[in-house]
């Protein structure tokens, strides 16, 4: 099972708007020195809907090549076509992965019996452990807790990353999909609440620029000092509002390029961050003691 915390990688461009794969590399194994528990490469934080798939499929491979198995890498393949997220799926298998999360299908807004059928589909065509992601805000449906729980009969599919935001949805889950149903926030200010609702980790978006707190924030966790935990996520909570005052990745990207880990650089149709959240970034990074 995987737990703890892991990271919902941004995807470092140049300037021109190409990937930087150098950066990348480099970014995936600065990520697991400092303690996060598996990465997760093509996800919304990865700009993955406005990545090619050749582009798509590269990412993938350098995250699974600088991993080497010192960590699980989950592959983004989601898609709303589900055709696509068979091919995306199967290709992740082939380069390594060890799971894959995917996305509830956005904009065509299928009904529970179409989100079923989607995510049977998939997990029938690769036989590769699928995390369904459930972001509500961005994809527009919600899967219910009724229809996952049908889903988690199929054996590959094991778990969930859950961004709703809503701390009765892990109990009601659990009960459904039973206690060895992987149960991922995918929430950053909700985290800690989360795992005491049944959860077992987080993939992260303030991961990317503080990934040994939030890996000493799981770890205090696991180990039952239930106060460290909670301090370290009061130190986290200006950076989590900072880094979603704007569209992630937005401000994710630029507080990485603080660090020198990326340009500032997302590609349209997102802007750079305003003036207004660069300050608030700056401070909250340096608040948490991330910059002097």
């Amino acid at each position: 099972m995987f737990k703890g915390s892991l990271v919902a990688l941004i995807t470092p461009m140049r300037a021109d708007g190409s990937i930087d794969e150098k950066a990348y590399a480099d970014f995936v194994d600065w990520q697991i020195k400092e303690g996060t528990s598996a990465v997760v490469p093509t996800g919304t934080t990865g700009e993955s809907p406005t990545l090619s798939h050749a582009e798509h499929k590269r990412v993938v491979e350098i995250a699974i090549e600088v991993a080497k198995g010192r960590v699980p890498v989950i592959a983004g393949t989601g898609s709303n076509s589900t055709e696509e997220a068979i091919g995306l799926t199967r290709h992740a298998k082939e380069a390594g992965a060890d799971a894959a999360l995917i996305v509830t299908p956005y904009y065509n807004k299928p009904t529970q019996e179409g989100m079923f059928l989607h995510f049977s589909a998939i997990a029938d065509a690769v036989d590769l452990p699928i995390i369904i992601y459930n972001i509500p805000p961005r994809s527009v449906v919600d899967m219910s807790v009724e229809t996952m729980a049908r889903l988690a009969r199929h054996r590959n599919i094991i778990g969930v990353k859950d961004a709703t935001a809503n701390l009765a949805r892990p109990l009601h889950t659990k009960r459904e999909c039973g206690p060895e149903f992987c149960q991922l926030s995918g929430e950053d200010h909700t985290a800690l609440a989360f795992l005491a609702a049944g959860g077992v980790g987080c993939i992260s978006v303030t991961a990317n620029v503080a990934p040994r707190l939030c890996a000493e924030m799981h770890t205090a966790w696991q180990a039952g000092r239930i106060g460290a935990a909670m301090a370290i996520q009061d130190r986290l909570v200006p950076l989590h509002d900072a880094l979603f005052a704007e569209t992630s990745p937005g401000p994710v990207k630029y507080a990485a390029s603080l660090l020198g880990k990326t340009e500032n650089r997302c590609r349209l149709p997102l802007a750079p961050p305003g003036e207004g959240t660069r300050a608030r970034v700056r401070a909250a990074m340096t608040e948490a003691g991330l910059l002097n």
